[in-house]
């Protein structure tokens, strides 16, 4: 008689007698690996009282009827314990602690628990890096931001820049291989300017709007 390769499940040989007996111990083994729960791990003396169903990964100082078992999975039916020999990316429940456990080739180990996705990124980069100085950061050919429908409850859009205080800045800037040229905002003041540079490191205010009369001014004059 052969097993298969990776459950080692009995396999039927031709013109084999009581087929059944092979094919039944076949499903009671996949009965005992498929959707793997476990009753605990590490478990050195087996239970006084098992119950039909248990199972538990045996411990490095196994007694009793664990002994000649250390690491394997020992789960209980009718017809006793039966040993299970884990291989690497087996994954199981633990029935105690509701956590998820996986095999990595030698031990079990606890997966870190998932609480679903987190509501505040450090940075995030779509495309290209995020960091420190950028945290969030795009590289694409087009972005667009849509209002919901008035169907939903929405129907405007506003994107909002906010500065702490008047001396700090909110604003767009508009670069050139990297060198700024343009920058349209409230730049170290609430008045809205509108500035342009040719080498990124000298700028003009080419417009600036008074906040509080809403009056327009050109500091470099007209063309």
């Amino acid at each position: 008689m052969t097993d298969t390769f990776r459950l080692a499940l009995p396999l039927i040989d031709a013109a084999q007698a009581q087929k059944h007996v092979t094919h039944n111990e076949a499903l009671a083994l996949l009965d005992a690996m498929i959707h793997l729960a476990l009753d605990g791990l590490d478990v050195n003396d087996p239970p006084a009282a098992p119950t039909i169903g248990l199972r538990v990964t045996v411990g490095a100082s196994p007694t009793g009827l664990f002994v000649g078992h250390a690491g394997a999975i020992a789960a209980y039916d009718d017809a006793g314990w039966r040993f299970l020999t884990p291989r690497a990316g087996w994954r199981a429940q633990v029935l105690a602690d509701g956590r998820s456990a996986v095999f990595d080739g030698a031990k079990w180990v606890y997966a870190p628990p998932y609480n679903g996705p987190p509501e505040v990124l450090p940075h995030l980069g779509i495309g290209t890096s995020a960091d420190a100085s950028n945290a969030f950061a795009l590289r694409a050919d087009n972005a667009l931001f849509t209002a919901r429908d008035v169907s939903e409850g929405g129907g405007d859009m506003r994107v909002k820049l906010n500065k702490p205080a008047p001396e700090r800045t909110a604003s767009v800037m508009l670069q050139s291989n990297w060198s700024g040229r343009a920058e349209i905002g409230l730049c170290g003041d609430d008045r809205l300017r509108i500035k342009v540079s040719a080498d990124g490191g000298t700028w003009h205010d080419a417009i600036v709007i008074d906040a509080a009369s809403g009056k327009v001014s050109f500091p470099n004059g007209t063309a």
